[in-house]
């Protein structure tokens, strides 16, 4: 299989290969080390997705094709060779499988993550989107979770920039970018210690308060 994404020849050969290169390793990395299903995603270039669909839900936010991937456990070797034929698309991780993600707005996440670390909580990979978005890597099943989560600790009522992702949602992962806006980075990357993802229910009251009291966390509530 085979994918030429159209609208990246504006891109340098040079550029283009060691994009390519940086990315075919992610993919290997993440399936071969961290155990995560990969998937070819669209771009964004000249203001257009990929996909080529000028009515795009979400340009280069979005999987190529369905049922494409890069099943978690492949070998370094057969991920790198099976990303090559790939050209230009960029590296999505399928949420719900290994992991859910929290999603907040960065100041919030960033807190967050210095007073989670200070508590000597275990904690996951944390990604930061080029759309101020920190993403906290959790286990499975937080979606589902949350509202339960949030109402026993009494942030039920509270209008908070906090949603979590599961089953059925891919993020974009580094070092590719995301809708054309710049590459998305780890502010914790994935490793021995973090790769698995504790449960939601220890960082959910953390992220939760800082979403609360951080100035430009907060979606419609005033800061008191």
């Amino acid at each position: 299989m085979g994918f030429t994404i159209g609208g990246m020849r504006e891109l340098r050969t040079g550029a283009r290969r060691r994009v390519r290169t940086t990315e075919c390793t992610a993919a290997a990395e993440y399936t071969g080390l961290w155990g995560w299903d990969v998937v070819p995603g669209a771009r964004v270039a000249g203001g257009q997705c990929s996909c080529g669909a000028s009515d795009c839900a979400a340009p280069g936010a979005h999987p190529l094709a369905v049922g494409l991937r890069v099943p978690a456990g492949a070998a370094l070797d057969d991920a790198t060779a099976a990303w090559s034929r790939m050209p230009g698309a960029a590296v999505l991780l399928p949420v719900g499988r290994g992991f859910d993600v929290l999603d907040v707005a960065e100041p919030a996440g960033s807190r967050a993550l210095v007073r989670l670390e200070r508590m000597g909580l275990p904690l996951g990979p944390v990604a930061v989107t080029p759309t101020g978005r920190a993403q906290f890597f959790v286990a499975p099943g937080a979606a589902d979770e949350m509202p339960a989560l949030l109402y026993r600790m009494g942030w039920d009522d509270a209008d908070l920039d906090l949603h979590a992702l599961g089953p059925g949602a891919h993020i974009t992962a580094p070092p590719s970018d995301l809708g054309g806006l710049g590459p998305v980075r780890w502010l914790r990357p994935p490793s021995l210690e973090s790769a698995d993802p504790p449960p939601a229910r220890l960082l959910l009251g953390t992220l939760a308060y800082l979403c609360h009291r951080v100035p430009g966390a907060r979606t419609a509530c005033e800061l008191p």
